[in-house]
């Protein structure tokens, strides 16, 4: 299990546990600053001391070979996996040089040094910073709200209204001040794999340029290198999306924090001070302790917990509520304060204190408590938030219109625009164009003629269309069925569960479906020109084709696997409306090979093909590059094997062993 998600939600509650979260956070950058000045100084003695390089050199790639990088959530990628093993490949490169004797280090103080010095400095030392203001204002929020707390009811109302005042203020600075360092936090968290990797990548191309007697050696980590900046192209651009997801979640909580205040329909929970009654002359005492109330059994849990005391947590008590009642000024000189009479204790009654007259109405709604006899109980008129009213889309028929019409008119005028899908169209004309697309009765316009609407408008009215449907095309109900597949094993298994979970999914869901990525495909086959890759296409369409129902920052972590998800549904889904039939079966209706080439990730989705030993060409294949195999129509490859790469088969052919396109062979008996 990794590091936790830092919720948001949880800065207005402030609990241990959060804070203890918030512990582990910064223990592990604690931990990569320490690392990074290890490996600085690692990095000098391989400049300074080229006498010493052998030692320096096998320190170094110790160094790399042990540290390992923590992640947020319950699971990693294949990039962030193949990330995380990178620094072990880096430290076996390494051993390897050193055994040959043949490395020679220079320049590497432009490449390696001084990035993992700025990142450490101005990165890790900017969250540094942020404990020291997040500890500061910490301090002095509960400081003052004690000292409001514990003031007079009887003073007069201008004094206690301007006290209540300068503490809303100061909560709400300190809220703020969570607010941006919680996300500061996990930003570095997730920043740092890429910023230490990619200096170190730098570093070892630039050690290779002075090698003279180790081209194999380069070349073979040319290949790796390739795929490393691939995983780290792909997490970046996870990390870019999921950064904008929670500043956007972040947004929203600013502005109406009350509605992510983290309760639920069995329990809610928060600070409550506790009053302690001692026998004369020693009076009672208050305690701040952190309760959770379990509404179905009426039990309230308290623990013991002061910021200021280093963040110790003490012992829990529980106790069973029998009643609530709000407790008066002219009963007790303290606000805010509730009687909880309880049942396991008969007779004795339970003072405790809120933190302000709305987390009193709060525990008094959570608790089902009452008012006192001949008071009255006013409550506040809270603003209304006015949005804008949604699109209505639905998944029938004339939304099925509209995706393939939209479809149509992007590959006949725009399949080869640059960034298409991810160059966004105005909005006010989007939403014109769905609004008129999804109307019965104006929706018999024809987008591939029509010069009114261009390629960004319909592109962005498509996804505005799913992302506005009631529920998500790919459900809210598999959605946690569809995301666990991407987070472990291997090519095939994942493969073969979104396979299954596509067939759960609603007539009219997989329909829908199908026509998209049977599209995207297509747009990924024109990558040269517009840009967009598979993984780029996954970027776009994974928040809108599928989305848990609760925003959290937990659930914006998962946005890198609906990516994966959406990227298996491109490669793997079977585009039968093109005359491509598995290989076992086959023809293909014509057309080129770049065309033929958009399957080639296919295993496909509908169609596993059986191993075998022997498979026959039946379309001439060019290789692309020095792993594929050339052959011509009637080739007979010997020990064929599937490929860990989808799509793709291992085979020899004239005592070379090769990758063969799938869809360009059928199986031997």
């Amino acid at each position: 299990m990794g590091l936790q998600p830092l919720e948001f939600s949880e800065s207005y509650l402030d609990s241990p546990c959060f804070r203890e979260k918030i512990k582990a956070h910064e223990a592990e950058l604690e931990k990569t600053n320490r690392f990074i000045k290890e490996l600085y100084k690692d990095g000098k003695n391989l400049i300074n001391a080229t006498k010493q390089l052998g030692m320096a050199q096998r320190k170094f790639a110790q160094c790399l070979g042990e540290f390992q990088f923590e992640y947020i959530g319950d699971a990693k990628t294949d990039d962030e996996d193949c990330i995380d093993k990178s620094l072990q490949e880096f430290s076996s490169f390494l051993k390897n040089l050193e055994d040959q004797r043949e490395l020679m280090m220079r320049n590497i103080t432009e490449t390696l040094m001084k990035p993992l010095e700025k990142f450490r400095k101005e990165q890790l030392g900017a969250v540094k910073a942020g404990k020291k203001k997040f500890e500061k204002e910490t301090e002095k929020y509960y400081s003052s709200l004690e000292k409001l707390l514990n003031m007079s009811a009887k003073k007069k109302e201008p004094l206690l209204q301007d006290a209540d005042g300068q503490v809303e203020q100061m909560r709400q600075h300190f809220q703020e001040e969570s607010l941006e360092y919680i996300c500061q936090l996990q930003e570095i968290q997730e920043r740092k794999k890429f910023e230490c990797v990619e200096p170190m990548l730098a570093f070892f191309q630039t050690v290779f340029t002075f090698y003279h007697q180790g081209f194999e050696l380069a070349n073979d980590f040319d290949h790796y290198k390739t795929e490393l900046q691939i995983n780290i192209q792909n997490t970046r651009g996870r990390f870019e999306g999921t950064r904008s997801e929670v500043n956007e979640l972040m947004k929203r909580i600013r502005e109406i924090p009350q509605e992510y205040r983290q309760t639920s329909p069995i329990s809610c929970e928060g600070y409550l001070y506790v009053r302690n009654v001692r026998p004369p002359p020693f009076g009672s005492s208050w305690v701040k302790r952190y309760c959770t109330f379990v509404k179905e059994q009426k039990i309230l849990h308290m623990v013991t917990f002061d910021h200021r005391s280093g963040g110790k947590i003490g012992e829990t008590e529980s106790i069973t509520l029998k009643s609530c009642v709000r407790k008066t000024t002219d009963m007790l000189d303290r606000r805010f304060c509730l009687e909880l009479d309880i049942t396991d204790r008969p007779g004795t009654v339970l003072t405790v204190q809120a933190l302000s007259e709305d987390d009193q109405k709060f525990w008094m709604q959570a608790m089902g408590g009452k008012e006192p006899v001949n008071t009255y109980f006013f409550c506040h008129d809270f603003g209304n938030l006015f949005y804008f009213s949604p699109v209505d889309a639905q998944l029938d028929d004339v939304g099925l219109s509209f995706v393939k019409n939209s479809i149509n008119a992007i590959e006949t005028r725009g399949i080869n625009d640059q960034g298409l899908y991810r160059v966004v169209g105005v909005s006010s004309k989007v939403q014109k164009l769905l609004l008129l697309m999804i109307d019965e009765k104006k929706n018999d316009l024809d987008l591939s003629v029509s010069e009114d609407w261009d390629v960004k408008t319909v592109t962005s009215a498509l996804k505005l269309y799913l992302r506005s449907l009631p529920e998500p095309l790919m459900t809210y109900g598999l959605y946690k069925e569809f995301i666990n597949p991407a987070k472990g094993g291997s090519p095939e298994s994942r493969i073969q569960a979104v396979h299954c979970l596509v067939h759960k999914l609603p007539e009219k869901n997989r329909q829908v479906l199908g026509l998209l990525m049977k599209h995207l495909a297509n747009v990924a086959a024109h990558s040269k020109q517009n840009l967009m890759t598979v993984a780029n296409l996954g970027v776009v369409f994974g928040p809108t084709l599928m989305r848990p129902q609760e925003e959290t920052v937990a659930a914006i972590m998962d946005l890198k696997f609906q990516n994966i998800v959406v990227e298996i549904l491109i490669d793997n889904l079977k585009a039968t409306e093109s005359g491509i039939v598995c290989s076992t079966g086959s023809n293909y209706s014509g057309g080129s090979r770049g065309a033929l080439k958009l399957q080639r990730n296919v295993s496909s989705i509908f169609c596993m093909i059986s191993s075998s030993r022997k498979a026959k060409a039946v379309y001439p294949c060019e290789a692309e590059h020095e792993s594929e195999l050339s052959f011509q129509v009637g080739a007979i490859f010997n020990s064929v094997t599937q490929s860990r790469e989808p799509g793709w088969l291992e085979g020899e052919l004239e005592g070379k062993r090769g990758l063969i396109p799938e869809n360009y062979v059928e199986m031997m008996k």
